[in-house]
């Protein structure tokens, strides 16, 4: 048997999640544990079988990943994934951390040494990526902060913040005009 150290994963109430799975060699058998508890099981010739509180809402994949549609706090825990390639067992373990939905980002905005300051506020119990989109500019900005010289600011177009964790992502837009005295 093979066993390899457990990962610390992080998923958001509501997202479809799915377990960071990769294994090279073909899989003749897999079953997922959560708690010493089957969850999904999977043997070669047949269709992978369900079990427990995910038995209507995971999908499981020849290559061993587990999704879990609809993410719950009640998922969080330890799970196991077992899979055997014919020849020796081995085991992968995750820890899931299930956070809160994410919040709506709030944007301020001010006016400061002739710069216009976009800030982009979210709070929320871990580090978020912060993008800030401007609609005239294809580029993005990767920061909570944004800063446009206030004569080169197009009073027509919006500014856009989006904050991403996990596979979510929620935004707020505000129009530059607003930000202007």
């Amino acid at each position: 048997t093979v066993h390899i150290d457990c990962k610390n994963i992080v998923g958001i109430v509501g997202e479809n999640f799915t377990f960071p799975v990769q294994i090279d060699q073909k899989i003749v058998e897999t079953v997922w544990k959560k708690n010493k508890d089957k969850v999904a099981e999977w043997e070669e010739q047949n269709k992978p079988t369900y079990f427990g509180p995910l038995r209507n809402r995971s999908v499981l994949m020849e290559n061993g990943s587990l999704t879990i549609v609809n993410l719950e706090k009640d998922d969080a825990g330890p799970y196991e994934l077992q899979f055997w390639d014919s020849v020796n067992d081995h085991f992968l373990d995750f820890e899931l951390v299930v956070l809160d939905s994410l919040p709506e980002p709030v944007i301020s905005c001010n006016t400061s040494n002739g710069e216009l300051i976009l800030n982009c506020i979210a709070h929320f119990q871990r580090s978020l990526n912060y993008v800030w989109k401007l609609s005239n500019n294809p580029h993005s900005y990767q920061n909570q902060e944004l800063s446009i010289p206030v004569e080169k600011v197009d009073t027509t177009i919006n500014a856009t913040c989006v904050i991403k964790l996990s596979q979510m992502e929620r935004s707020s837009e505000i129009s530059l005009i607003q930000c202007l005295p």
